[in-house]
């Protein structure tokens, strides 16, 4: 700059400053830019939560689903269960996280709606009979006193009550659930699997 005489000096520093202010409004328009793409992100991301909620089976007639006690294990443990049913299932689990209790009442002509769960779980049937579907329409009945194991990791099902007059009880404990995570995953019904949908009216 000391070579530069005052006119050139002028002309660089004008110069400077158009470029300064030029580099300004780039800036601003990418900002304005983002801002919209974040928006439609946003707004993308609320129509998808609203279309995903609006075809999950919501429960009916549940009438309690307290939660009794949920702990993770001290040691790093890995769980592996063997089902010897109709067909042989061996499910493992790799340092398993939060295993949550929970005891479930369902009325007469109730269902837990389709859902899933993150980890295997052991169920206890204490009082009258479930029916137990899976995504393929196959269907279990367990009554009381029976135990049973669903794999979890994704496998979509709905427990019924089918009787128009008994409760149904059951005792659940859940296994390798997300550290203060749900421990029931919702589904929408199966294609070939579509039972009447029924909800609850407050």
């Amino acid at each position: 700059m000391k070579n530069l005489n005052s006119n050139n000096r002028l002309k660089v520093l004008s110069r400077s400053v158009a470029f300064s202010r030029a580099l300004c409004a780039v800036k601003k328009i990418t900002a304005v830019i983002k801002g919209r793409q974040l928006a439609v992100a946003a707004i993308v991301a609320t129509f998808s939560t609203v279309a995903i909620a609006a075809v999950l089976t919501p429960s009916f007639n549940i009438l309690s689903a307290p939660v009794f006690a949920r702990a993770s294990f001290a040691d790093p443990t890995d769980l592996q269960l063997t089902i010897r049913g109709l067909t042989n299932e061996v499910i493992n689990v790799n340092n398993a996280r939060e295993t949550v209790m929970q005891q479930i009442v369902i009325a007469a002509g109730g269902n837990t709606g389709w859902h899933s769960h993150p980890g295997p779980v052991v169920v206890l049937i204490k009082s009258g009979q479930m029916s137990f579907y899976d995504e393929n329409c196959t269907l279990r009945t367990y009554t009381a006193g029976q135990a049973f194991v669903d794999s979890g990791q994704g496998h979509v099902h709905i427990a019924r009550n089918e009787s128009q007059t008994e409760n149904l009880e059951l005792w659940a404990t859940y296994f390798d659930v997300p550290p203060g995570g749900a421990f029931r995953i919702d589904a929408p019904n199966p294609v070939n699997c579509n039972f009447p949908v029924r909800t609850r009216v407050f």
